[in-house]
């Protein structure tokens, strides 16, 4: 498995040099990808993916309705719900919304969900302010990176639960990739057998300033937490906010009636975070040199 992909590496790379003068042509080279459609399926017990071939998007079925995890680029809302359709659902069964993290292409479409349908949207404490405000942290005015603003029913810290009939989640802080950076957990059945699913936030660099100015004060060490304790959760299946990052569509292919679900994988998430440490330490390395050469 990659360990990052290469989008995002592209993105870290982004973070060490001219940042203001690449982000457009950076975006306008994944946004392909990131906008194409995905076909909607069953993912494993009462998960639902109805992404984007490089967004995911997952929708949770529970006895009281749907719950949305994340969304897309704005552009893509109409894909996300029509997919939701397709397998079945209705939009406006969507009764809560959580986020993984405030970045553009995890809630674009949050604003438009919220209108529509009237869901509570619930997201980390420390985000809040970035989804509030539409922006990216540390690059406020920076347009390219700008979602609609979006008011926050709800924010959650470590431990913290949100049920929805039948099923709950925990909340797990994972900063670094933002501030409120939050991991949710929650126990699917496959099959006879119930196993733990981690939606992973995120890890990566990605544009974020690490020392100097860095995107937020305290981010390094909040990034080495985060791999601490991603490393000694004990995850069946690992998911998360790119396809990419548990090799989605190489697992889709692989799935067939009767046989082992192949999203299954309880080694995934500590090998993951092994190497997202690794390459952060390089990053990390990276823009150091890059400031003292200043």
């Amino acid at each position: 498995m990659r360990t990052i992909t290469a989008a995002l590496c592209a993105l870290a790379l982004l973070a060490t040099g001219a940042r203001a003068q690449t982000i457009e042509d950076f975006l306008a080279t994944v946004m392909q990808k990131w906008t194409a459609p995905f076909e909607p399926f069953q993912l494993i017990g009462n998960i639902y993916y109805v992404g984007t071939e490089g967004i995911a998007v997952y929708a949770i079925k529970t006895s009281q309705g749907l719950i949305l995890m994340d969304t897309a680029m704005p552009q893509s809302t109409g894909m996300i719900k029509d997919n939701i359709a397709k397998l079945g659902f209705k939009v406006a069964d969507i009764k809560i919304v959580l986020n993984s993290h405030a970045h553009l292409d995890h809630t674009g479409g949050f604003a438009e969900i919220k209108k529509e349908t009237g869901a509570q949207l619930i997201a980390g404490e420390r985000d809040k302010p970035l989804l509030e405000g539409g922006y990216y942290p540390g690059d406020e005015k920076n347009e390219n990176l700008a979602f609609p603003p979006v008011k926050v029913d709800r924010t959650v810290k470590e431990g913290d639960k949100v049920t929805l009939g039948d099923t709950t989640l925990t909340a797990h802080a994972t900063p670094g990739h933002s501030p409120g950076c939050t991991s949710w957990e929650m126990t699917v059945k496959d099959g006879n057998q119930s196993r733990e699913v981690l939606f992973f936030c995120s890890g990566t660099v990605a544009l974020n300033r690490l020392v100097g100015q860095p995107t937020y004060p305290g981010i390094v060490d909040d990034y080495r937490a985060t791999y601490a304790k991603v490393k000694e959760m004990k995850i069946d299946v690992l998911l998360g906010p790119h396809p990419e990052v548990y090799g989605m569509q190489a697992k889709r292919a692989q799935m067939k009636d009767g046989a082992p679900n192949p999203f299954v994988k309880p080694d995934e998430l500590a090998t993951y975070a092994t190497g997202l440490s690794q390459e952060f330490d390089k990053q990390l390395a990276k823009q150091t040199a890059a400031l003292e050469k200043k």
